[in-house]
């Protein structure tokens, strides 16, 4: 009877008990033996064909430096090579999700944030440009108005006195000025706010 015989028929144990000391060949026999049913368990965890080639080799790899480990009265050697899969397998998908959520906190601070940041500064700039575009096309007189209720904070009440104006025209020039600005933004489809 050939050497590969010969482990094929020893029992799990005996192969464990080689195994610990280093022997290659009863780690091969035991890897055709269950190397199937962890592929199977594998598979269901990963959901993957590649993942759960790549999951059984690290639970075998696991398997092989661990052999001193096994304990008969804790369970089967197939149960003991299953149960080490399924750890491996717990490990891996962990640490696959806090990648996952390391990936998503990322995504979310960062990239986002600065083209974000970018966008609206180019947005407020072209906004502001838009704005002196429509300035440019009131009267000096209604521009003089906007210029100091908006740009230099005085009220319709200071404006009348410091330009010596009726209340009423000074409303008014205010009003129409704003509605010249907010038909030069609806001509060049600019939300402007209301």
């Amino acid at each position: 009877m050939g050497k590969n015989r010969q482990y094929a028929i020893l029992a799990d144990e005996d192969l464990m008990s080689l195994m610990e000391g280093g022997d290659a060949e009863a780690f091969a026999a035991l890897y055709d033996r269950h190397s199937r049913a962890a592929y199977s368990l594998c598979y269901r965890m990963m959901g993957d064909r590649q993942a759960a080639e790549d999951l059984t080799q690290d639970a075998f790899l696991k398997v092989w430096r661990s052999a001193g480990g096994y304990r008969s009265e804790r369970g089967s050697v197939r149960t003991w090579i299953l149960s080490i899969a399924h750890n491996r397998g717990i490990d891996q998908l962990r640490s696959m999700a806090s990648r996952r959520r390391t990936q998503d906190r990322v995504e979310q601070s960062a990239p986002r944030s600065q083209p974000s940041e970018a966008f609206a500064e180019t947005w407020r700039n072209r906004q502001r440009e838009q704005i002196r575009e429509a300035l440019d096309t009131l009267p000096p007189e209604q521009l003089k108005i906007l210029e100091l209720a908006y740009f230099s904070g005085y009220t319709h009440v200071e404006i009348s006195s410091l330009l010596d104006l009726p209340l009423g025209t000074v409303k008014g020039r205010m009003r129409l000025a704003l509605k010249k600005i907010r038909s030069y933004f609806d001509q060049e489809n600019v939300a402007v706010p209301r």
